[in-house]
């Protein structure tokens, strides 16, 4: 092969190569050698000043978490970073779920159940939310939940309870302001773990 030749698809190949262009497996490019693996990069947890940014309102309530509940919180937490939103999000979905279920997954509750509402976020089939089986599902009724809060204008610079409040239209509009700063604590204590 000519040398203008040889140099034209030598200099093309490292063109590819170094942009990434070539397609298929590299392997036999690199060393085969096992390399220790990268040491964890180290998240830093969400401060309260981001996570509560217009403090609290109201006095706060507080409950201990069994294991389903604490489940039922980092279901909220990956739905929401699924979802694209942020820890601010997570701590309106936590505390609209204290609010709504004190973070359990619940069924119907016969006599006690107001209307027809079910789940975490206490959704109705009949509004619209889902049907029973998805509105149980934590990751959906939490997407269901984000999906109304993304359609608030102005959510991220609200009160947490107008917030929720604007999604569930509860007939207790100022009961989510409660649990900000417990959502907050969970959200600071699970969004990198």
């Amino acid at each position: 092969m000519n040398t203008i030749l040889r140099r034209s698809v030598l200099g093309i190949a490292g063109l590819a190569l170094s942009t990434g262009v070539v397609a298929g497996p590299l392997a036999t490019l690199t060393d085969s050698t096992p390399t220790p693996a990268a040491a964890a990069v180290q998240v830093a947890k969400p401060d309260m000043d981001t996570l509560i940014p217009h403090g609290t309102q109201g006095k706060q309530s507080r409950i201990t978490l069994n294991d389903e509940q604490t489940a039922n919180v980092k279901a909220i937490i990956e739905a929401t970073k699924n979802a694209g939103m942020d820890e601010r999000a997570a701590v309106v979905a936590i505390a609209t779920s204290l609010q709504e279920s004190k973070l359990e997954n619940l069924g119907h509750l016969g006599a006690r159940n107001d209307h027809d509402s079910q789940g975490l976020f206490q959704q109705r089939p009949s509004s619209g939310w889902g049907t029973v089986e998805q509105i149980t599902d934590p990751e959906y009724s939490t997407t269901a939940f984000l999906n109304g809060l993304r359609q608030v204008e102005g959510w991220q610079e609200m009160p947490l309870t107008e917030a929720a409040q604007t999604v569930q239209v509860s007939a207790f509009p100022f009961h989510y302001a409660q649990w900000e700063t417990q959502a907050a604590e969970l959200v600071a204590e699970h969004w990198t773990s």
